[in-house]
């Protein structure tokens, strides 16, 4: 029996995506994915993109998808994908209990 969920995402990162979208007329979707490389062995690729690949995970709430596809996916198990506005910059961000540690970019991680 598998215990593991799929990610979350927030509410905050929706509605980040949401205003992303609000004047386009080709709604992008945010798709989260997970390489190898980075200065801790893994790290986060976050993109937007037209299309869903049929065999992506689709997170969707009010219209506003997150693609995550099948190989980052149980890297990214239980994680939490949201956004954040900071003085050093605004972007998407991972929470990510998998990680056994990070570097200071928060991109990069070890598992």
């Amino acid at each position: 029996m598998d215990l593991t969920l799929p990610p979350q995402v927030t509410e905050r990162a929706f509605a980040q995506l949401a205003q992303i979208n609000a004047n386009t007329a080709e709604p992008q979707a945010l798709r989260v994915a997970v390489e190898g490389g980075g200065c801790s062995g893994f790290q986060y690729e976050i993109t937007l993109e037209e299309q869903a690949d049929a065999d992506d995970m689709v997170l969707e709430q009010d219209g506003q998808r997150v693609l995550i596809d099948q190989v980052s996916l149980p890297f990214l198990a239980d994680a939490v994908i949201d956004f954040t506005a900071e003085l050093i910059g605004a972007r998407f961000v991972i929470e990510n209990p998998n990680a056994t540690s990070s570097c200071g970019c928060g991109t990069s991680f070890s598992i």
